[in-house]
């Protein structure tokens, strides 16, 4: 079992994280590409097919596809 102060001092530094976090998002605010507001994926399937699967196909063929089924298989893999 963890010492009191042990878990006293986690909770401070995740409090500490969390302040930190929050003094940047009102530091930065977020800004929008404008570049991507035209952004399409037209071209990356023929039409009528369906962009999921191309999309799937593209990763595939680039090595990109991932086995995981969930984002926890992803991180923690799948025995975890």
């Amino acid at each position: 079992m963890a010492e009191p102060n042990e878990v006293l001092r986690a909770l401070w530094d995740a409090d500490e994280a969390t302040e930190a976090a929050v003094e940047l998002e009102h530091a930065a605010p977020a800004k929008v590409c404008k570049r991507t507001r035209g952004m399409t994926f037209d071209g990356m399937a023929e039409p009528g097919t369906d962009l999921n699967e191309a999309w799937r196909d593209l990763l595939a063929r680039e090595g990109k596809l991932g086995t995981g089924e969930t984002i926890r298989d992803l991180v923690l893999g799948r025995d975890a």
